[in-house]
Parts: structure tokens; sequence; C-alpha cells
């Protein structure tokens, strides 16, 4: 078999090798390729159907493409005014505009309206954005609302159970009343779905309307502390931690597409949806399941050191700063009560 018939139909179309090298996005990556600006192998392409492999040898513009990065990710404390897009139409601010010069090129993990607010976070891998957006994954996403109007607790409640509006469907949310200001009202809202603008519409439902939105986690990330247009990176250790045997797939390249088993997504979903969120054992890891926690990430205490400071314990509780804007976490977790004295990890320690 040549080279060129391996390069055609084995490993991955040059579009998506061009955007995890951090080139340009998979759409740019066709329009260079119809511009006659990639080559593989010396042979100019004419097509974004093509697959290469990594004894491939691509050129843009002549000169040859770096090595890839290694996954990563950051969060972002997005302000309000930005839109969650690379280039817009009716020429807004975006987010990619305000991000600092240092980043390699990104993509954001799903997206926030214009006017929401708080934790947005970023990859440069198109496998890992693909993996955490999709239904199967169910991460839960915590926001704090302020809204115009009086809320009516028991409708509240009933979200739990879902809602159906103009003939969409809204899974189960969580809602809870805070408190009564004036004419305005403040909720603690938690989802799954995350489809558009489903915070607003399912209010307006009820006769609020939001004014201002929140996001204070995705899964077991935090907004916590992070000031207002601050990026942060996500320890690559934590991202190994909280994906668990998805990592290697996000590693390999092989994160399955969106539409690849719709009917296995949302079972997959709604079997997430049932279940409360709980830490993710080493057990978990091995299935490769997703740790999904309101509860900020635990760090361990070297030994020697006193333990009753615990970074981390109360980030979800603690406003980000600016305009007066105060957070609610939920509670620290009840201690377990330790095992029995002489027990084998007793003994162990000692």
């Amino acid at each position: 078999m040549s080279d060129e018939k391996t390069s055609q139909f084995d490993g991955d179309r040059v579009a998506k090798v061009l955007a995890r090298a951090g080139v340009c996005s998979r759409r740019d990556a066709e329009r260079m390729v119809a511009d006659g600006r990639i080559a593989v192998n010396g042979r100019r392409l004419d097509t974004p159907a093509f697959n290469v492999t990594s004894k491939d040898k691509i050129t843009v513009d002549g000169k040859p493409i770096a090595e890839p990065d290694p996954p990563r990710m950051w969060r972002y404390h997005k302000p309000a005014g930005l839109v969650t897009t690379a280039r817009d139409p009716q020429g807004r601010d975006t987010v990619f505009q305000k991000l600092p010069a240092s980043l390699p090129r990104v993509n954001a993990i799903g997206r926030l309206d214009i006017n929401t607010e708080g934790l947005l976070l970023l990859t440069n891998d198109g496998g890992m954005k693909r993996l955490l957006e999709l239904p199967s994954t169910g991460w839960l996403r915590r926001y704090r609302v302020r809204a115009f109007g009086r809320a009516d607790e028991a409708k509240l409640k009933e979200l739990k159970h879902g809602i159906t509006i103009d003939g969409v469907n809204y899974k189960s949310i969580e809602a809870m009343l805070e408190r009564q200001q004036g004419g305005n009202v403040w909720l603690s809202m938690a989802l799954r779905e995350g489809k558009n603008r489903e915070i607003k519409r399912v209010l307006e439902a009820l006769d609020l309307k939001v004014n201002r939105l929140l996001r204070l986690s995705f899964g077991p990330f935090q907004l916590g502390q992070l000031e207002e247009g601050k990026v942060e990176e996500v320890p690559r250790r934590v991202l190994r931690q909280q994906l668990g045997k998805n990592w290697q797939s996000i590693i390999d390249g092989t994160v399955r597409g969106a539409g690849t088993d719709k009917n296995e997504a949302a079972a997959e979903a709604a079997k997430e949806a049932a279940t409360e969120a709980t830490p993710r054992s080493r057990s978990d890891a091995k299935r490769g399941k997703l740790r999904d926690t309101s509860e900020p990430l635990k760090v361990r205490t070297p030994k020697g050191k006193s333990a009753s400071k615990k970074p981390g314990r109360n980030e979800s509780q603690q406003a980000p700063k600016g305009r007066n804007f105060k957070a609610s976490g939920a509670k620290p977790s009840a201690k377990v009560p330790s095992s029995r004295k002489g027990s084998s990890d007793a003994r162990g320690r000692r």
C-alpha cells in the first residue's frame, strides 16, 4: 500500500490536525485548503476531505506546522457584555478578543449569553470540548440569578419535574428562593441540560424577568475568587482526576462526536440526572466516570501539617469581587466518622 493511499484513508482529517496544532479552526482550515495554502508531503491539497497520519509532513504557506500541545483547560471569569464567539457579525466585543495574548488558540466549552457573567471553561483541545458538551456527560451547572418580580416557591419547586414552554421540553431544574429584595428576587438554580437561554425562558414563564445571571460552577470546576476578566489554568493533574478513563481518549483523539449515538447519550443523561452529584472514587475513575459535585475540589493535607485549614472548602460560598454580588454556596458536607480503633487502615498509618 502506498503512502498516498495510507494518508488518504487512515489517521485524521487534515482540518482536525491543523486545529489541534493551534493553527486555526477547522472551518478556517477548509478555507485555507480551498485557497491552496495547505500541502501534505509536498503536494498541495485541493480538498479538505483528506486524512493524515503522524508520518505525514503538513505545511502551511510552505512552513511546517508545530507539534500539537497537550490538552489543557482554563477557567475564565467572563464579564457581561461579551459574546462567546470567535467572530461577531454585529461587531460586538468577543470573549476571545479580551483573552491574554499569552494564551494559545482556545475554544469555549459551551456558551454564555452576552449579558451572562461568571465561569466559562476554555480548552485548546477539540476532543475535550466535545466530551464536556455531550448530553451524556451531564455535568451540573450552578447559577445565581436576580430577576424582577415576585417568586412563587411552589412553582419553583415544580421545576424539578421539568417544564414545557412553546413546545420545548426542559428537563429537571433545581431552583431555590434566597430572598426578595425590593422589586427583585434572588434565586439559586442548577441544571444539567443547558439549552439556549434556558434559565431566562423558564423564569419568564413564571413571570420573572432576569436582569442578572452569574454562573458559579461547571461540574467540579468552580468560579471561586477568580476576578472578573481573569484567566487561570486548571492543573493537568486535576484534569486527569476529573476525566478519569476519558482522559486517555482525549489524549488519543478518539472522543466520539455528539451525533454518534444519540440514544445512548440521552439514556446516559437521564441516568446522570436521576442520581445525586458525588465525588468520583478510584473505582469510578477506572470505569471512566466523570466527577460531578457542587463542592470545590478537595486538596489533601500533607502529612505532619495541621488539617484545620482546608483550601478550597468554602470557595463556592465566597463572592467574586465586584458590584456587591454575594454568591451563595452549598453547606460543607458532613464529616464521615472515623473507623474503629485498631483497624487495618489505622495500623497501616502507625
